[in-house]
């Protein structure tokens, strides 16, 4: 058997583990780790470490729940909580979708900041103001998007951006070995705290937002069904989980440990998007600035068309029927999409902050998400034998009050920006 074989049937044996890192990781992620990798160092590492692993437990118990039941998140919501259940599902799927369309809303405005910036490089007479110019690329953007879920093919298009961003991803995996942080500054990162700068606690925020993504466990389920794994697959579907979380933790601390390397130890700030290809010139060299447009725009495209499907497809699972991209439903809730992420280039807003401002939504639906699971999966009647034991209850109480204090650490961070504006 040749290396290749080998490799392809070692990804079919891990199964959506790839589809949860895809989802997860894209241009927020690549943000959000080399912002604060420039600004804090490793100081946050312990945050995405915690994120990474209430992941791998939320990833494990709403995929155990799919394999033992058959069913999905939103509509079990619905038909298993008594007379809140229908009042619980909706509440859930209405702020995973508008966390999803605020993310989406700052991936739009950095794209398009992205291609102008670089643009700038070439044609120097084009710096000023950008308004204009980022505004009419994001309605492009989000055009070609639509026209996409409007046929109904994503396939082509998928494939090749996801070649350009696995080579931005290995491009900072390689970057690590040539700018490898002080072991001190790794080991002292996993020691819990906030650093007293401003800015510090919307980063936190962001960092669980971007990493333990209420989206990404909704949708599991749907993806168990979609592989066809069954009881008998247990084993597979725990293994899948533990390596999308080693993934989501490996592939983000590579990012950040990279931007400590090149950003923080020289004291550069990220003030405007090509700031941060100097995370990639002890790899990339010279050619940094063109390897991180593609990267980014093609992570950023790849993660806008799963959001616009968000809303679709959790209305389609509350109301337990086959999805269907083409329908008028999925249409109109797309459109809605497209419109909500237009908000941040009319604003005409900083794109680095409002990236990681609009992940910082996330956290907030982030207990909704834990509590209803913990309650399904402590359901002898729906999981039988197979009902969360000790440990993975453990786990789930953990997760959840770890979101809570996120929760609050969101608000006061909104706070505090709040008051600055006035």
């Amino acid at each position: 058997m040749n290396i290749a074989k080998k490799i392809w049937l070692l990804l079919l044996s891990v199964g959506p583990a790839f589809f949860g890192v895809g989802y997860t990781i894209g241009t927020g992620s690549v943000t959000a780790m080399t912002t604060a990798g420039a600004r804090y160092g490793m100081s946050l590492l312990w945050v995405l470490a915690c994120s990474c692993f209430f992941s791998w437990v939320l990833m494990e118990a709403y995929g155990r729940y799919a394999i033992v039941t058959g069913n999905t998140a939103i509509n079990s919501f619905k038909t298993q909580f008594g007379v809140i259940g229908k009042y619980y599902a909706i509440l859930t799927a209405v702020m995973v979708v508008l966390g999803q369309w605020m993310c989406l809303s700052g991936l739009v405005g950095l794209s398009a900041n992205a291609v102008y910036e670089f643009t700038c490089l070439f044609i120097p007479s084009m710096g000023g103001n950008n308004y204009i110019f980022v505004l009419l690329l994001s309605v492009v953007i989000l055009a070609i998007m639509y026209g996409i879920i409007w046929r109904g093919n994503y396939s082509l298009f998928e494939k090749i951006l996801v070649v350009f961003v696995t080579i931005l991803g290995l491009s900072f995996i390689v970057s690590v070995f040539i700018v490898i942080p002080e072991p001190s500054q790794v080991v002292s990162g996993f020691i819990p705290k906030i650093p007293e700068v401003p800015g510090s606690k919307m980063m936190v925020a962001a960092f669980v937002g971007t990493t333990m993504a209420g989206p990404t466990f909704i949708v599991r389920p749907l993806l168990m069904r979609g592989k066809g794994w069954t009881v008998k697959d247990k084993s597979s579907q725990s293994r899948d989980a533990l390596i999308a979380a080693i993934l989501l933790f490996v592939i983000n601390g590579t990012i950040m440990a990279v931007a400590v390397g090149t950003l923080y130890e020289q004291g550069l700030v990220i003030e405007k998007v090509l700031d941060m290809i100097q995370a990639l010139k002890p790899f990339a060299g010279r050619y940094a600035a063109a390897l991180f447009l593609v990267g980014t725009l093609s992570a950023g495209l790849s993660s806008i068309f799963p959001i616009l499907l968000v809303a679709p497809l959790l209305t389609s699972d509350y109301q337990n029927k086959g999805f269907e991209v083409r329908s008028s439903l999925s249409r109109i809730l797309a459109v809605l999409g497209c419109l909500f992420g237009l908000i941040v280039p009319v604003l005409g807003a900083n794109p680095i902050f409002a990236q990681i401002a609009t992940q910082v939504s996330q956290v907030f639906v982030l207990p909704l998400v834990i509590g209803g699971i913990f309650l399904l999966t402590n359901s002898k009647k729906n999981m039988g034998q197979f009902k969360a034991g000790a440990l993975l209850n453990i786990g789930m109480v953990l997760a959840f009050v770890f979101a809570c204090v996120i929760s609050y650490t969101a608000i006061q961070a909104i706070r505090e920006s709040w008051a600055k504006l006035n």
